[in-house]
C-alpha cells in the first residue's frame, strides 16, 4: 500500500520521537508498504525552521537528506495536486482549518491513490 505522511509524522518518524503513534510505526516499517513524502512537508519545514529555528531545529535540507536514507520516495507537486485542493470539502459543522500545506498534501493523496498518515484529527474530516 502506498501512505503519504503528514509533515508532523514525518518528522516524529525520522528522529525517533516518542510522539510517532505504533500504528504509523508499524505502517512505516512494514517493508510491503511505499512511504512517501511530500516537497510540500520539506517546504513547510523549511519555512518554520526560517522563521523560529529554536521550535523547529531541522532545516528542509537535513528533512530531505534523511528521507532520502530511510527509503522514502519523495512526490513533487504537479498542477494536478493544485487543482484537486479546490474540491476538497468538509462538513459544515467542522472546525476551521486554515494551513495550505495540510490541504496539498490532503490533495496529493487523494490524487495519487494513497492513503495520508496523520495523527491531526482536524484533517480527517476533508472528503
Amino acid at each position: 500500500m502506498k501512505y503519504l505522511l503528514d509533515s508532523h509524522i514525518l518528522i516524529w518518524a525520522l528522529f525517533a520521537d516518542e510522539k510517532l503513534p505504533r500504528e504509523a510505526y508499524a505502517i512505516i516499517n512494514n517493508p510491503k508498504n511505499e512511504i512517501y513524502y511530500s516537497v510540500a512537508s520539506v517546504w513547510e519545514i523549511g519555512i518554520k525552521h526560517g522563521k523560529l529555528p529554536e521550535k523547529m531545529p531541522i532545516s528542509s535540507r537535513l528533512l530531505d537528506e534523511s528521507c532520502d536514507m530511510a527509503g522514502m520516495l519523495s512526490l513533487p507537486i504537479t498542477k494536478e495536486h493544485v487543482f484537486a485542493v479546490m474540491s476538497l470539502s468538509r462538513a459544515n459543522d467542522t472546525p476551521p482549518h486554515n494551513n495550505p500545506f495540510d490541504r496539498i498534501l490532503i490533495a496529493q493523496a487523494k490524487n495519487e491513490g494513497m492513503v495520508f498518515l496523520t495523527h491531526d484529527h482536524l484533517l480527517k474530516d476533508y472528503e
